[in-house]
C-alpha cells in the first residue's frame, strides 16, 4: 500500500534544511488533516499553535533543551490542551453540533448532560490526562499527513512545557503545552535519515485472540 510506503518513509527528522518552506498550500493541508482528527465525544478540547515567527521560537528552543529543529524548522506546531472539560465547552459543542446537523437544541440535551456526567466522574487528576491524551490523537494525524506530502516531521517531548505556557501566555487562556512538532524539510547532513527503522515484529506486537 502507498500509505505504508509512506509511514516507511517518514523518520523523526533531527536536523532540517533551513533553505527549504512548506507552501502555504500544505501548510493549510496539515491544518485539515488535524482539524479532521477524531477525539473523544468529538470534542476536540485543544488549541494548535503554527508557529513561524523566528523570535518566538529562538525563546522556545531555550526552552526545548536547546535542540535546533525548534527554529531551524519551517514551522512549529505546540499542541495545547485545555486545562479543564469545562460544562461551557460541552455546551459550545452541542451548540456547533446542533448549528450544522440542523438540529433542535432540545434533541441533543441528553447526548450533552451524559458527557458532562461523564466528565464528572473523573478525578481532576484524570480529566487532566485524558484531556493531554487528546493531542497526541490529533498529532498522530499531522504526522501521517505529512508523509503523504513528502514533508518531514519531528514530534517532541524535550521541553519545558512551563517554559512554553510562560513564553505563549497559555495559563491565561486555560491552556497547556503538551506536545510539540517541528514540520519542515530533512538536511542532507541528517545522519540518522539513512538509519534502519527500529520497530518490534509483528509476532510480539500483535496477538490473535
Amino acid at each position: 500500500m502507498e500509505f505504508i510506503k509512506q509511514l516507511e518513509w517518514r523518520y523523526a527528522t533531527k536536523k532540517f534544511d533551513t533553505n527549504k518552506k512548506v507552501s502555504e498550500d500544505d501548510l493549510e493541508v496539515l491544518k485539515k488533516a488535524i482539524q479532521l482528527s477524531v477525539s473523544s465525544y468529538g470534542l476536540q478540547l485543544y488549541k494548535v499553535l503554527v508557529i513561524e515567527n523566528k523570535e518566538i521560537r529562538k525563546k522556545l528552543k531555550l526552552a526545548s533543551w536547546n535542540q535546533s529543529q525548534v527554529t531551524d524548522a519551517s514551522y512549529l506546531f505546540v499542541f495545547c490542551n485545555y486545562t479543564d472539560a469545562k460544562p461551557e465547552s460541552i455546551d459550545e459543542f452541542i451548540n456547533l453540533t446542533a448549528d450544522i446537523r440542523n438540529l433542535s437544541l432540545e434533541k441533543l440535551q441528553g447526548y450533552g448532560d451524559f458527557i458532562k456526567t461523564k466528565l464528572e466522574e473523573k478525578s481532576a487528576a484524570e480529566r487532566y490526562y485524558w484531556l493531554k491524551s487528546q493531542t497526541y490523537i490529533a498529532l498522530a494525524n499531522l504526522l501521517s499527513a505529512c508523509a503523504a506530502l513528502k514533508i518531514d516531521a519531528c514530534p517532541m517531548e524535550g521541553f519545558d512545557a512551563e517554559e512554553y505556557n510562560s513564553i505563549l501566555g497559555l495559563r491565561e487562556n486555560e491552556l497547556n503545552a503538551s506536545v510539540v512538532v517541528a514540520v519542515g524539510y530533512r538536511s542532507d547532513e541528517d545522519r540518522t535519515q539513512n538509519l534502519p527503522k527500529v520497530r518490534k515484529p509483528a509476532e510480539l506486537l500483535f496477538q490473535s485472540l
